[in-house]
């Protein structure tokens, strides 16, 4: 393997694994209210394009990391659908709360 391909392995392992801990601490606290979906599809978008152009150059770091970036933000994505609920009462339990105290 050559000094170029190493590095885009390192890069491209460094940058997915910075959303590792997002979907941790989403799954385990089931709340993603704080995750918009135009950064999640936007965000998505780039990286399916530099999933394409990894396949067009047949690079495998960027295929690599790019693929699994996908793969988290789906992960992502499906648990914000399904925690939607969840979210919805968190907020409504706060507001309940602010204006008890407000009275």
């Amino acid at each position: 393997m050559n000094l170029t391909a190493l590095l885009g392995f390192i890069a491209g392992t460094l940058t997915t694994l910075s959303f590792v801990p997002q979907v941790h601490k989403a799954w385990r606290s089931k709340r993603c209210h704080d995750l918009s979906w135009g950064m999640l599809i936007t965000f998505s978008g780039g990286v399916v394009l530099w999933l394409i152009y990894g396949l067009r150059l047949w690079a495998a770091p960027i295929i690599m990391a790019n693929a699994v970036t996908l793969a988290l933000l789906v992960t992502i994505g499906i648990l914000k659908a399904q925690y939607r609920d969840e979210d919805r009462a968190a907020q409504e339990e706060r507001a309940d709360t602010v204006e008890t105290r407000v009275r």
